[in-house]
């Protein structure tokens, strides 16, 4: 083959080689920086009753280091939340509860839910992000061990959050009548979810209930709006973490929710009921994986308004 020949050849290869580095150096130095909220609006509330502001956090993977991290999430009381909910995933190092502090110490005083994922209790490992295309990474053996409890200390004495892992409470917001549920990770088989019925039939009766889990598995979801959840929430899936630019589907959810639930407010319907589901794309990433491209990090605010 003629050097011309060649060159012509190769220059498809050189394209997709620069638009490969391109696309690392943003999802790696840009993008996984570029914090945002979502704004949702959701009719599940009694008429007349005034509007509830809920913050949904989840998967902040929190690493000391992550400054720019902590300080975004510190500013988040500036969206005035009446509720916080907290889909788990929390930390992302052994020293991570430090930047957890951080960036939660200005919600103090504000109600808050919390339920937790894997990464709570267990550091993150190197894994292949092949891996995830062969499926859910539940099996995969536990690596070290973090300070759960003090992390729970600091969300219950702390902050007065409700830990839900496996329970219900019931309190109220702004006069409304909330009830909420919530599971262990199901992603590693730890959820019990059949301890929330005895403990729902002590509650008094709810204006509006919220079902709240780490990982949105369908075995999950449906037992949620059995339990008589009006609203789903859930983190875990990162959105995909790596999209295919303007998709609607994720190329994976690391459970078995569908593609085009992975990331943002959908609708869940099993049996006769339908239900809305946010599932929070989340704020961090594995320190083993940091990147993030076409599914910027965020945090959500979900406004529940009278029907």
């Amino acid at each position: 083959m003629t050097g011309p020949l060649v060159k012509a050849a190769l220059a498809p290869l050189g394209v997709a080689g620069a638009a490969a580095v391109g696309a690392a150096v943003w999802g790696m130095g840009v993008e996984r920086y570029l914090f945002t909220v979502r704004y949702h609006a959701l009719r599940v509330l009694p008429q007349g009753a005034d509007a509830v502001r809920v913050l949904h956090v989840s998967d902040a993977h929190m690493a000391p280091w992550q400054h720019r991290k902590q300080e975004w999430m510190a500013r988040l009381i500036e969206l005035s939340p009446d509720l916080v909910v907290n889909t788990g995933d929390n930390l992302g190092h052994r020293d991570g509860l430090t930047g957890i502090r951080t960036a939660f110490a200005p919600l103090r005083g504000v109600p808050g839910l919390v339920v937790h994922g894997s990464n709570d209790y267990q550091e993150p490992s190197p894994r292949n992000p092949l891996r995830y295309f062969l499926g859910p990474s539940g099996s995969l053996p536990a690596h070290k061990h973090l300070d759960v409890d003090a992390l729970d200390r600091f969300f219950t004495d702390d902050l007065g959050w409700n830990i839900l892992d496996d329970t219900a409470v019931s309190l109220e917001v702004k006069g409304v009548r909330l009830t909420a549920f919530g599971v262990n990770d199901a992603h590693r088989n730890w959820d019990k979810p059949e301890l929330i019925p005895p403990v729902l039939s002590t509650l008094d009766a709810a204006d509006v209930t919220l079902g709240v889990m780490h990982a949105p598995y369908r075995r999950t979801l449906d037992r949620f709006v059995e339990l008589g959840a009006d609203v789903l929430l859930a983190g875990h899936t990162h959105g995909g973490q790596v999209r295919v630019p303007f998709s609607r589907k994720a190329l994976v959810s690391n459970c078995d929710l569908p593609l085009d639930q992975a990331r943002g407010l959908s609708e869940w319907t099993h049996g006769a009921r339908t239900v809305p589901l946010n599932v929070s794309a989340g704020l961090g990433h594995s320190i083993y994986a940091p990147v993030r491209f076409a599914c910027r990090p965020e945090a959500t605010l979900l406004t529940l308004l009278p029907r």
